[in-house]
C-alpha cells in the first residue's frame, strides 16, 4: 500500500515538476506569487490524482486485486488514497485563501496574471471554482465522519454514498482551472488517465454496478446462535456462484436497506455452492442479526474475493498460523478443505487466541479438524485462564529457520507479535494479514 500510494505521489510531483522547472509555468512572476501559483498546481494535482485512484479501488475492479495484495488491500488502499487526497485537498484551499497574507506582506507587485477567458467559457470555470470550494468542504466533512468511529456505519454509508457525486465536481473543477498549457505536457496526460478512472469508478457507483458481475443471489438455509454475540448463517447459492478458495470473504446484502457488509466464508468449497458465514456481533447492524434473520430469506452474495489462501504458502518456510477471536474463521475453511486429503495437510502450528477457552464456541470444532490432521499442531490461548501468545512464545517454539506467519485477528494483537518477531527474529519470518477493515 505504502509503495503503491509514494509512487503514485512521486509519479504526480514529476509530472507537476516538469511543468514547472522545464517548462516554466510560472515564469515572469516574483518568488512569493511563483511559489504560491506552483503550490496550487500540485496540491490540487496530487489531491484529485489521489481521489481518482481510491474512486477506481471503490468500484472493485477484480482485475486490480492479484497486483494489490487482494480485495482487502484494496480497500484499505482507498481508504488511505482517500485520506490523504483530503489532506492535500485541505492545503489547496489554504494555498489558495494565502493571496491576502502575500499582498500583505510584498503586495501584488509580481502576481502572475489570470488566464483569460471570454463568453460561457469563463462562465463555467467560475462554476467550477465554486463547486469545487463546496466539494472541499464536503470531503473534510466525510474525512471526520470516518475517522470518528462512534459515527454509526448505518448514516456514514448513506454519506458516502455521495462521493462519486462529490468527485464528479471534482472532476470538473480540475478539468476546468488547470493551466491550459498542461494538456501539452506530461501533468495533462498523467490527468486525463487518472480522470478517466475516477469517472469509470464514479458512474459504475451511481448506477449501481459494483460487483454487478459477481452477485449470486441465495437462500439462507439455516441459523445457529453459537454464542451469545456469534451467529452462524448457512446459505446455499444459485448457478451462477462460481466457488471460492478457503480462506476468502464475500460482500453479503440480508437487507437492500442495509446494504453489503464484508464476511469471511467460513466453510470449505464442497461444490454443493453452500457457504457458511459466522458474523460475530461487532456493531449495530451485526448486533441486530440474530434477530432479522431466519430460514428460507433470500440473500444476495458478491465474490468470492481475497487472497488469504492456502495454496499460496511458502512451502519451505515454517507455517504460523494464528488467529484471533472471529479471526478464525478462515483457518476453519483451510481445516474442513484438507479433510478429504489429510496426509496434504501442511505441517503448521495453529495458534487460537480466544477470551475464555472453557466457553469458546470454535475450540471443540477446531480440535475434531484438527485430530485428522496429525501434521497440523493446535494451540489454543484463553486469556482468561492466564495464557496469552506472545512474539517471544512463538520465537522458542519454532527456533530457527524462516518461518511464515498467517494471521487474522485484531489489530493490536497482530502489531505486538509483529514487532516482537521483528525483534526475535529479524528479517528471518513473513507476516500475511487480512486487512479487514473498510471503514
Amino acid at each position: 500500500m505504502k509503495t503503491i500510494l509514494a509512487s503514485l505521489i512521486g509519479l504526480v510531483s514529476l509530472a507537476w515538476g516538469w511543468g514547472a522547472f522545464v517548462a516554466g509555468s510560472t515564469a515572469g512572476g516574483t518568488a512569493p506569487w511563483a511559489i504560491r501559483q506552483e503550490a496550487l498546481y500540485l496540491t490540487g494535482l496530487l489531491s484529485i490524482a489521489l481521489m481518482s485512484f481510491a474512486v477506481l479501488l471503490a468500484a472493485r475492479p477484480a482485475w486490480l486485486e492479484g497486483p494489490l495484495g487482494g480485495m482487502d488491500r484494496m480497500y484499505r488502499t482507498h481508504k488511505w488514497a482517500g485520506i490523504l487526497a483530503v489532506g492535500f485537498a485541505a492545503l489547496h484551499w489554504l494555498v489558495e485563501m494565502s493571496d491576502d497574507v502575500i499582498k500583505a506582506l510584498v503586495g501584488r507587485e509580481g502576481r502572475l496574471p489570470k488566464e483569460k477567458y471570454a463568453g460561457f467559457l469563463e462562465v463555467l470555470r467560475d462554476l467550477a471554482e465554486g463547486m469545487g470550494e463546496w466539494a472541499i468542504y464536503a470531503v473534510l466533512a466525510m474525512l471526520a465522519l470516518t475517522l470518528w468511529k462512534r459515527f454509526s456505519y448505518r448514516p456514514w454509508r448513506f454519506l458516502h454514498q455521495a462521493m462519486p457525486a462529490i468527485y464528479l465536481m471534482l472532476v470538473f473543477h480540475a478539468a476546468l482551472l488547470a493551466p491550459a498549457d498542461y494538456w501539452s505536457e506530461p501533468a495533462g496526460w498523467l490527468l486525463v488517465l487518472l480522470l478517466t478512472g475516477g469517472v469509470y469508478g464514479s458512474l459504475h457507483s451511481l448506477t449501481g454496478r459494483i460487483g454487478r458481475s459477481r452477485q449470486v443471489q441465495g437462500k439462507i438455509l439455516s441459523i445457529e446462535q453459537s454464542a451469545a454475540d456469534i451467529v452462524a448463517v448457512r446459505c446455499r447459492l444459485g448457478e451462477g456462484w462460481r466457488g471460492h478458495r478457503s480462506g476468502q470473504f464475500a460482500f453479503i446484502t440480508f437487507d437492500r436497506a442495509e446494504g453489503p457488509h464484508p464476511f469471511t466464508i467460513a466453510s470449505a468449497d464442497r461444490g454443493d455452492r453452500t457457504v457458511t458465514f459466522h458474523i460475530k456481533a461487532l456493531g449495530d447492524y451485526t448486533r441486530s442479526l440474530a434477530g432479522r434473520l431466519q430460514a428460507g430469506q433470500p440473500v444476495t452474495v458478491e465474490g468470492p474475493y481475497g487472497r488469504f489462501d492456502m495454496a499460496r504458502r511458502n512451502r519451505r518456510a515454517q507455517q504460523v498460523w494464528i488467529a484471533g477471536g472471529i479471526g478464525i474463521t478462515p483457518f476453519l475453511a483451510w481445516l474442513e478443505s484438507l479433510q478429504t486429503q489429510p496426509a496434504d495437510a501442511p505441517a503448521a502450528d495453529l495458534h487460537y487466541c480466544t477470551r475464555d477457552r472453557e466457553t469458546d464456541p470454535f475450540v471443540a470444532r477446531l480440535e475434531a479438524l484438527c485430530e485428522s490432521l496429525p501434521k497440523v499442531c493446535l494451540h489454543v490461548h484463553g486469556s482468561r485462564q492466564g495464557e496469552s501468545l506472545t512474539a517471544t512464545t512463538l520465537a522458542a517454539a519454532k527456533g530457527k529457520g524462516r518461518a511464515e506467519v498467517w494471521f487474522c485477528g485484531p489489530q493490536g494483537l497482530a502489531d505486538a507479535l509483529k514487532t516482537g518477531l521483528r525483534d526475535t527474529r529479524g528479517g528471518q519470518f513473513r507476516f500475511h494479514q487480512e486487512a479487514f477493515e473498510m471503514r
